[in-house]
């Protein structure tokens, strides 16, 4: 498994060959710094760990920054490890310490690729937003201020109590989501730019993964 590590910059569209408009998210994506190669030998498996966007020396600890003086780097951002699976293109093969990955060393136009972040955080929210319940239906027949109301939860003498994982009110957004299947429209590599078709969960300048 090969890819990469960028920050969401935002939507666009823009006119495939056929002529037809198609919505897409434009990701900055790398250039990303080898900061750790894996090996079946020293670890047990063989991965490559990559390094995205700067950080303030100041903020880093100690041990970050020998790990990143190895490398012969500066202090990143973001690490990401990519394991390599049985079967599969030696990715992390090709790659040395120190290495710097643009997005034309992994994806080319037409590839097909699987963005990971983090969804939006949207608070306490109820079942309609939540879970997509519908309501009671009727605005009539004694029903006041019932129109989002989650409804009955469980039984009385029996079973008695609540069984988990019962739709109900809580915490959403602000978890890991994968959208995968993700066509590459477009690769800008002077400006390390990918545009990807459709959307890619997380907020405006949120760190993804873009995964092949």
């Amino acid at each position: 498994m090969s890819g990469i590590i960028g920050k969401k910059i935002g939507m666009t569209s823009i006119y495939g060959a056929d002529g037809h408009n198609v919505a897409c998210t434009v990701i900055e994506a790398g250039p990303c710094v080898v900061t750790q190669v894996k090996s079946e030998e020293t670890d047990g498996y063989s991965a490559v760990q990559l390094g995205f966007g700067e950080r303030k020396e100041k903020n880093t600890p100690k041990a970050l920054k020998g790990h990143f003086s190895n490398a012969q780097t500066t202090p990143k951002r973001k690490l990401i490890e990519f394991r390599e699976h049985v079967g599969e293109e030696p990715f992390v093969h090709n790659l040395s310490l120190g290495q710097l990955v643009k997005i034309e060393d992994v994806f080319v136009e037409g590839d097909f690729v699987d963005v990971a972040g983090i969804s939006k955080g949207k608070g306490f929210q109820g079942v309609v937003k939540r879970h997509g319940f519908g309501g009671v239906g009727q605005a009539t027949h004694g029903q006041h201020n019932r129109g989002r109301a989650p409804g009955s939860i469980g039984g009385a003498s029996y079973p008695a109590r609540v069984f988990p994982g019962m739709r109900m009110a809580g915490r959403m957004g602000g978890d890991r989501v994968k959208n995968t299947n993700l066509r590459v429209l477009k690769v800008i590599p002077e400006k390390n730019l990918l545009l990807i078709s459709g959307s890619v969960p997380g907020a405006k300048n949120s760190i993804v993964i873009i995964e092949k």
